[in-house]
Order: C-alpha cells, then sequence, then structure tokens
C-alpha cells in the first residue's frame, strides 16, 4: 500500500480555471462518461494498429447505481491504467491524459476530452471517489485509487480481472438527488443520447409472442438498456440518408413538435470540423424564440442549447444540432465570442443556410412562395442583422402584394417605378399592415392604379427602415398614412370646388368634434369619388411608437398621433353640409361622418360604437 499528496499544478490549474468553470453541478456525470468514451475510442484505436492482443468484443459503458450504498459507477471496458498511469493522471490536477494521447495519435483518434478537470468534477457530487481499474496491457494488475477530497490520496493492488475502469462515486449527503434513478436518467438522456458507445443504465422489459392459435402465449424477458444512438444521422452522409431518416431524427429531437419544412445537412472538415442538421421551423408570425432550440454537441456529447455565440441570433430561430470538436466542452462566453474556430463556424453556417435558400427559390419558385409565410420572419431577422446575409438575401427575399402575388425586391422595384416614383425621384412602396382592416384605404389606392404590398410581421417595422436606408432611392408609405393623392406626391395637385371661406368653415366645424394632444385637422381637395372624411396617421410618429413599443421602451409616452382629412370636393361635404343652415343639424352630420372614419380605422369602441349604431338605425327608420 502506498500514501502520497496530489500534486496541483498551478501553472497549469490557473488558466484552466479561468477559461474552464463549471456551472452546474450535474455535469460531472457527463465528464466522467466522456472519459469513459475517450478510454473506450483509445482501445479502438490501438486494436486498429494490431497494439492489443485477442479480439477486444463490443465495448460498453455502464452506469450502476446504488441507492442502499449511496453509490453511483461508470464503468467501462477500455484501455484502463497501469499503476503508473494512475499516478501520472490521477494525481497531476490539469494534466490531460487524453490530450497526450491525442497528441500521439492525432490522425486517427477522436478524443473528447482536451484538458484534466473532468475527472476531478467527481468531487462536486462525492465525498469519495474509488478508481478501480486494469490496463489493457498483458501480465496488469489491478489498481485502486482513492481520495476523499483532500490532497492525500492511497494506492492499492485489487483483484480486478477485466479490462477497463470503475469509477465509483460516494454521493454525499447534499447532491442525494443524484442517487435518484429518475434523475439519472434525466442526465443520460440530456447529454449522453448520442455518444458513440453504447452506454447501458440498468435493464428494460421487452415482450414477444411465442407459438400460434390457442398456444400462442406473450413472454418477457429482460435487456440491457442502452439509452444512446451511436451513430446519429449527422455523422452520416446525406447520400445515405432520406426525407423520413431527417423527419424521425427530428421528431426524436423535439417529439410531438410540427413537422419542419426542409433541412439543411453541414459536412466540413476543412479548415475546421464541423457536423449537424439545421432544420427550418414552420414559424408564421412568431418572432418569439422557439423552446425547440440548437443543440450544440462536441465529438457527439451534449454541450449547451445556447447557442447564439457560435451562430448570429437570427439563425436561432432554426432548430437541429451542431457538433464540433473544436469548441471545447466547458467554455466561457467571452471566449467564444474571442475564438477564430467559431467565428469561422459562424460565417460557414450562415452561408450554407442563404445558400440553400437561394437554391430552393430558384429550383422551385412556386414552393418557396408557398413557404414564405413561414420563412419570412426568419429572412428579414437575418437581413436586418447580418450584413453579408443581407447581400445574398436580395436574391430570394419576397415581397408579396395585396392580390397574393409575390416579386423580389428589385423585380418590384422595376414593377413599380413608373407609376410610382415622387417628385423626389424617390420610388414609393405603398403598404398595409391590415389588409382587410384598411380595405378602403387599399381600394383608393388601386383605384389610381398603385400596388399595394402587406406588410403584417411583427418584424416588418424594422426590415423597412433597414430596406430604407440601404436602398436609397426607396420609400415605404403605408396607405393610412395620408391621403390617396399625397401617398405618391406629384407636383400636380386637385383643385377645391369651395371657396377659401368655405374651406375654412368647413374645418372650423370639424375642429369642434376632434379633441386629444395627437389630433388635428386638414382639409384636402380630393375626388369626389374619395371618401367624406378619413384619418390618417403620420408615418414618422406612428413608426416611432411602434418601434418603442416592439422594443419596450416608453420615451414621453406621446399620444397616438393622426390627421382627420375632410375632403372638400365630396357632395355630402360641398352640398349637404355647407347647405345646411341649422349649427346643430350641420355638428351632428359632421359628427357622423367623423365617427365613420373613425370606425374604419377600428377607432370607435365601446359607448361610442354603441351610439353610433343607435345613430345609424335611426337614419333607417
Amino acid at each position: 500500500m502506498q500514501k502520497g499528496n496530489i500534486s496541483v499544478q498551478t501553472e497549469n490549474i490557473f488558466p484552466i480555471i479561468k477559461k474552464f468553470l463549471y456551472s452546474d453541478q450535474e455535469i460531472f456525470l457527463r465528464e466522467l462518461i466522456s472519459n469513459a468514451v475517450d478510454a473506450t475510442t483509445k482501445l479502438r484505436t490501438l486494436a486498429s494498429k494490431g497494439e492489443v492482443k485477442g479480439d477486444i468484443g463490443t465495448p460498453m459503458i455502464e452506469v450502476l447505481l446504488d441507492e442502499e450504498a449511496k453509490t453511483l459507477t461508470v464503468r467501462d471496458q477500455g484501455i484502463g491504467m497501469s499503476e503508473e498511469e494512475v499516478k501520472k493522471y490521477l494525481n497531476q490536477v490539469a494534466f490531460s491524459s487524453a490530450a497526450e494521447f491525442l497528441e500521439k495519435h492525432k490522425d486517427d483518434a477522436n478524443i473528447i476530452g482536451h484538458f484534466g478537470l473532468g475527472f476531478y468534477s467527481a468531487f462536486m457530487v462525492a465525498t469519495k471517489v474509488e478508481v478501480r481499474t486494469k490496463s489493457y496491457q498483458e501480465d496488469s494488475t489491478g489498481v485502486t485509487w482513492i481520495c476523499e477530497g483532500e490532497p492525500e490520496y492511497l494506492i492499492e493492488a485489487n483483484e480486478k480481472q477485466e479490462r477497463g475502469t470503475d469509477v465509483i462515486l460516494h454521493i454525499s449527503e447534499d447532491s442525494k438527488e443524484f442517487l435518484d434513478k429518475h434523475r439519472i436518467e434525466q442526465l443520460l438522456e440530456k447529454y449522453c443520447k448520442f455518444l458513440p458507445v453504447p452506454i447501458k443504465f440498468g435493464t428494460r422489459t421487452e415482450y414477444e409472442t411465442e407459438g400460434e392459435g390457442e398456444e400462442e402465449k406473450e413472454i418477457s424477458k429482460e435487456v440491457d438498456n442502452i439509452i444512446n444512438e451511436v451513430a446519429p444521422i449527422w455523422k452520416k452522409q446525406p447520400a445515405d440518408l432520406n426525407d423520413e431518416d431527417y423527419k424521425s431524427f427530428y421528431n426524436k429531437l423535439y417529439p410531438f413538435s410540427t413537422a419542419p419544412m426542409f433541412w439543411i445537412h453541414l459536412n466540413i472538415d476543412y479548415p475546421f470540423n464541423l457536423t449537424g442538421i439545421l432544420y427550418f421551423p414552420k414559424l408564421g408570425n412568431n418572432f418569439e424564440l422557439q423552446k425547440n432550440k440548437i443543440q450544440l454537441y462536441s465529438n457527439q456529447v451534449y454541450v449547451t442549447d445556447d447557442v447564439k455565440e457560435i451562430v448570429p441570433e437570427f439563425l436561432t430561430l432554426l432548430h437541429g444540432v451542431i457538433d464540433s470538436p473544436d469548441i471545447p466542452l466547458n467554455v466561457s462566453r467571452s471566449y467564444l465570442q474571442s475564438d477564430s474556430n467559431v467565428r469561422k463556424i459562424t460565417g460557414y453556417i450562415t452561408k450554407k443556410v442563404a445558400d440553400k435558400l437561394a437554391d430552393l427559390f430558384k429550383k422551385d419558385r412556386e414552393g418557396y412562395e408557398q413557404k414564405w409565410n413561414d420563412l419570412g420572419v426568419f429572412v428579414k431577422y437575418g437581413m436586418i442583422s447580418d450584413e453579408k446575409f443581407y447581400e445574398k438575401g436580395l436574391q430570394f427575399a419576397l415581397l408579396k402584394n395585396t392580390e397574393g402575388k409575390y416579386a423580389t425586391i428589385e423585380a418590384y422595384k422595376e414593377q413599380v417605378k413608373t407609376l410610382q416614383m415622387d417628385k423626389h425621384n424617390k420610388i414609393i412602396f405603398l403598404y398595409t399592415h391590415d389588409a382587410q382592416g384598411q380595405d378602403s384605404y387599399v381600394a383608393a389606392a388601386k383605384s389610381r392604379g398603385y400596388d399595394v404590398l402587406e406588410f403584417d410581421n411583427v418584424i416588418d417595422n424594422h426590415f423597412i427602415q433597414n430596406l430604407e436606408y440601404k436602398l436609397g432611392d426607396v420609400t415605404f408609405v403605408r396607405v393610412d398614412s395620408d391621403t390617396v393623392d399625397k401617398l405618391v406626391q406629384k407636383e400636380d395637385q386637385q383643385e377645391s370646388v369651395l371657396s377659401e371661406d368655405q374651406v375654412k368653415l368647413v374645418k372650423e366645424v370639424f375642429e369642434k368634434l376632434v379633441s386629444g394632444p395627437g389630433a388635428s385637422v386638414a382639409t384636402n381637395a380630393l375626388s369626389p369619388e374619395d371618401a367624406p372624411v378619413m384619418i390618417t396617421r403620420p408615418e414618422f410618429m406612428r413608426r416611432m411608437k411602434e418601434m418603442q413599443s416592439l422594443q419596450g421602451m416608453n420615451f414621453g409616452d406621446f399620444p397616438d398621433s393622426y390627421n382627420v382629412v375632410v375632403n372638400t370636393n365630396h357632395p355630402l361635404i360641398a352640398d349637404k353640409l355647407l347647405s345646411e343652415k341649422d349649427e346643430a343639424t350641420q355638428s351632428e352630420l359632421a359628427n357622423y361622418l367623423f365617427n365613420l372614419a373613425r370606425l374604419n380605422q377600428n377607432m370607435l369602441k365601446g359607448a361610442e360604437l354603441s351610439a353610433f349604431i343607435q345613430k345609424s338605425l335611426g337614419f333607417l327608420k
């Protein structure tokens, strides 16, 4: 029997603690199983080179729970350790055997661990840790290493016959949640469900039918409960997979979720290693981050689903898996933001996504248009937030008009520029945020030959502003932002049939009715076919308020601004209102026309709406 002190190498441990810090106790199980996977991978590597005698079989990892003894064991059938290796690797914190092995076999080994703190995460939950191990080498003897969370350790020989390592944790009282079978199942499902070595956790019952007819009976048998899929589809070649494989995997990742529209299979080995599958979900008008997040893996070991430092923010709307050994298992956000590999990965994924969308658009324009309702949020968000994606997005971002027709941005400019170019040589893109609710405004614009776009998405306010800034020669104008003759400002204007005094009188009648800090009255000589009174909302002030609301800000709580515009050429104004000599009757008619305009903008509610309906019924009687 030997005793000694663990050598803590400060020159090694401090940089590691600074960069790699565990924030959650449950990580210990991931780390120990990752070490077991490494040990198995090492064995396979040496066996493939003929350095291991005999058949190694099909090594697996076993997780054993003993609630009575209060122990949790991770057992592997991997490379094992000699006494010399135990002293070298377990007694020197932050000296990584994985890193050393990787350097020696860097061309043919796939090792998860790149630093040596993983094993010591066991002491976050255990009062004592035992390691019982036996090397794969011939004539080796078993070795037991015991440590109770202090620098002192104990090493002694044991009678272990099988190759491999058992790590036995004596769980502390304040970590007894890790003696619960369901808790361990949850962690294995979270961290280990796609590891490349079979992981057994207890057994499960399978049922089979034997015999026929009256002799038919159901029998049960206990089989190993293997909790992981050792060859997930993102590690396979796309040519070996079909649509059902991808859909089935998506359902495995996100049970009971709506099927995705399509997906991208990522596979690159230079200048960095990356595999994965990204799915495009059906987003509709939902801008909120989805519950189904992208899962990040490192050599099939789950790392996190918080990937906004790995991919641009707009790509977090996607679902799926990214796996890269170039991203270490334990990293700080500042490390990720400054790491050159991460920046390359970000750029690569953005390019792949843009290329996929461009390809879909070119190959199946009709199918792409049918998916636009779900793709729109994603593409617009990407163009707003990522300069490179914006440039590519101009090829496949679509504008949809109120008749359901689609066009790319450049094609639409060509389509409307002749009729919708104003006196400042700006092309006016007219739009509505509610085609049904603003039907009268849309109809008025169409009567002038104008085309009207639909922008009814939560992100559209940002998207419109971004396009105006980037394009330079386009201005977006909502159909209710001004009277129809001023939506596209030309030099020529309609003349009023009324005199200046009559126009002044009309304005005074309506100013007595309109109140509120954000309201104003204006007169305009429109076509007699246009509405007698309408309400417009100035584009600038409305956009400011919508932007503040979307960002949860409130600067001064300025009122809802609107203009009441009276069409002095309409017969109800020019003839009926001005011919009425009774001031009260005149005011009543003006008020009714004003409320009609309010109703058209959904501004008439509650008691006022009820009174308006009663007034209308009175007219019918």
